[in-house]
C-alpha cells in the first residue's frame, strides 16, 4: 500500500505596512533587500514557483512549480502585499491551486483566519469576524470556497471548532500534542496522552456535542494531526538538505499500518528562507523520489474525501502548535521564549495584552454607539468590511453602502462610517500574533502592533468622549 503524503505549507509573515501611508518602511536587517516580505519572496516564495532539479552535474532536468504538489496557506495580509508587489508569485498560485483540483478533485490551497490573531484569546465578534474575512479573501483570490482554515499558531479552543463547523470547514489541521483523548468510532474505549500515544497516521473526527454530551446533528470537523517528528526535522533538523534522505524517512515513518497518511506541517519559509535551497528538496522529493518509495503526493481534502475518519477526538481546552502551557505565549510569562538570554523574561506579555483588550473594548463600545445611527448593523457591516479591502472602487463602495447604510447617506455620513469601519480594521491588526512571540517588548512586531492601536486610537479620535491612551 502507498504512503499517502501531504506536505503543509503555512506561508505567512505579519503585516508590516505603516499604518498611515500603507506602505512598508525600509528594514536594514533585511539588507541586501528594502524589507524583510521582499527579501523572503526572493529567498522563497518565488522559487517554489518555479524550482529547479538538477542532475548530477549541476544541469536542469525539470521545473517544478512545488505549490501544484503541496497543501498550503498564504496568510491575507501577506497576500494583499504579494498582489501588489509579486503578482507572478500570486499567479503560480492559482494555477497550482486550479491543476491540483484538476488532478485530485480538491485543491491545495486552504484559508487562513485573516491577520493571524490568536483566536481562543479574541472577543467573540472578533473571531467571528476574523474566520469570515479569511473566508471572503479566499474565495477573492482563489475563486472558490475553502475546504479548511489554517489557524494561527495552530491555537484553537471549542467556541472556535464551533465557529469553523458552522462556517463550513471540513477539516483542521493540529500538532498531536492538542488531542486530550482518542477512540474508535463509534464508542470504543477512550486512551488518553497519559496512557496511550496518538497516531498521526490516520484522520480523527471531533464531534460537536451539546452541554449533555450528546452530537449536534452531524456537525464536527476532522483532525489531522502532522507528525511531528518529521514535521520537526524539515523545520528545524535541515531534512531538507536530502531528498532521498527525506523520501526514506517518510516511507520508513509509513510503515506498520495500511493505507498510511503523513502530514508535514511547517511554516512555508523553511522551504528556501530558513533552510536554503530547501524548494529544490521539495522539487526532486515531487518530481523524482515519491515515485520511487510508492508515495502517493497528495492534499487533504482529497485523502478525506476517500477515507474517512474511524476514531473520534477530543481536544485540550486551549492549545496551540508553540507553547506547551496552552495560549499562555500571548497572554503571559509563561516559559516558552525565543532565547532572550540570562535572566530575560516576558512579563510584559500580560498588560500590553490587558492594555490592548480594554482598548478594544473601548472601541468596540464606540462603533456601536456611531455607526449604529450610520449603519443597520453594524457589527454585519464589519464582516462585510473586507470587500472594501479588497476592491476599494467606487462601484464596489456603492454596494457596500446600498447594503448597510441605515438611512441614504451622503459623502459626509460615508465618510464617518468608513473611519468607524478602519477603526475597527485597525483594532484587529493590533492583535498579531507576532506581538507576543518573541523576547523583546522593542521588537519590530510588538511596536508594529502598538503602532495599529495608535492608529485606531487617532481614527477614533473624532467620536470618542475618553483619552483611549490612558485606559
Amino acid at each position: 500500500m502507498p504512503v499517502h503524503l501531504v506536505i503543509h505549507g503555512h506561508f505567512y509573515q505579519p503585516p508590516r505596512e505603516n499604518p498611515w501611508t500603507g506602505r512598508i518602511e525600509r528594514q536594514p536587517s533585511a539588507a541586501p533587500y528594502p524589507d524583510w516580505n521582499h527579501r523572503i519572496a526572493a529567498e522563497c516564495y518565488r522559487p517554489n514557483a518555479a524550482s529547479r532539479v538538477l542532475d548530477e552535474r549541476g544541469r536542469i532536468q525539470a521545473i517544478v512549480n512545488n505549490y501544484e504538489w503541496l497543501s498550503f496557506n498564504f496568510g491575507p495580509t501577506l497576500m494583499a502585499w504579494l498582489v501588489e508587489a509579486a503578482p507572478d508569485v500570486v499567479a503560480a498560485l492559482r494555477e497550482a491551486d486550479r491543476r491540483s483540483l484538476e488532478r485530485l478533485g480538491h485543491g491545495n490551497a486552504i484559508a487562513q483566519s485573516y491577520n493571524h490573531m490568536i483566536l481562543p484569546l479574541a472577543s467573540a465578534r472578533d473571531r467571528e469576524t476574523q474566520v469570515r474575512w479569511g473566508v471572503c479573501e479566499f474565495a477573492h483570490r482563489f475563486g472558490r470556497r475553502p475546504a479548511a482554515m489554517w489557524l494561527a499558531e495552530t491555537a484553537v479552543d471549542r467556541p472556535t471548532l464551533e465557529l469553523l463547523a458552522r462556517a463550513g470547514m471540513r477539516y483542521l489541521i493540529l500538532s498531536p500534542a492538542q488531542a486530550a483523548r482518542w477512540r474508535p468510532l463509534p464508542d470504543g474505549a477512550w486512551s488518553s496522552a497519559s496512557s496511550a500515544e496518538l497516531d498521526p497516521r490516520r484522520p480523527y473526527r471531533w464531534v460537536l456535542r451539546n452541554e449533555r454530551g450528546e452530537p449536534e446533528g452531524d456537525l464536527g470537523l476532522d483532525i489531522v494531526f502532522y507528525h511531528a517528528p518529521l514535521s520537526r526535522g524539515v523545520s528545524f533538523q535541515h531534512y531538507l538538505k536530502d531528498a532521498a534522505a527525506l523520501a526514506g524517512r517518510i516511507q520508513e515513518a509509513g510503515g506498520g499500518l495500511p493505507d498510511p497518511l503523513l502530514l508535514l506541517a511547517t511554516d512555508g519559509e523553511s522551504f528556501g528562507h530558513h533552510e536554503r535551497f530547501g524548494d529544490m528538496c521539495l522539487a526532486r522529493l515531487f518530481s523524482r523520489e515519491a515515485a520511487r518509495r510508492d508515495i502517493h503526493v497528495t492534499n487533504l481534502a482529497a485523502y478525506l474525501a476517500a477515507h474517512r475518519p474511524a476514531w473520534e477526538v477530543e481536544l485540550l481546552p486551549e492549545s496551540a502548535w508553540s507553547c506547551s502551557h496552552g495560549v499562555g505565549r500571548w497572554r503571559e510569562d509563561c516559559g516558552c521564549s525565543a532565547g532572550g538570554g540570562p535572566g530575560w523574561n516576558q512579563a510584559w506579555r500580560a498588560p500590553l495584552r490587558e492594555g490592548l483588550d480594554r482598548l478594544r473594548d473601548a472601541l468596540a463600545q464606540l462603533f456601536q454607539d456611531e455607526g449604529g445611527a450610520l449603519l443597520a448593523d453594524p457589527w454585519a457591516a464589519r464582516d462585510d468590511y473586507i470587500r472594501l479591502l479588497l476592491d476599494p472602487g467606487s462601484e464596489a463602495r456603492e454596494a457596500f453602502f446600498a447594503a448597510h447604510q441605515a438611512r441614504p447617506l451622503g459623502a459626509e455620513g460615508q465618510a464617518r462610517a468608513l473611519r468607524l469601519l478602519e477603526m475597527q480594521h485597525q483594532a484587529m491588526l493590533m492583535f498579531t500574533s507576532c506581538g507576543w512571540f518573541f523576547d523583546d517588548l522593542g521588537g519590530i512586531e510588538t511596536v508594529q502592533n502598538l503602532r495599529y492601536a495608535a492608529r485606531a486610537i487617532e481614527l477614533a479620535a473624532p467620536f470618542a468622549p475618553l483619552d483611549l491612551e490612558a485606559l
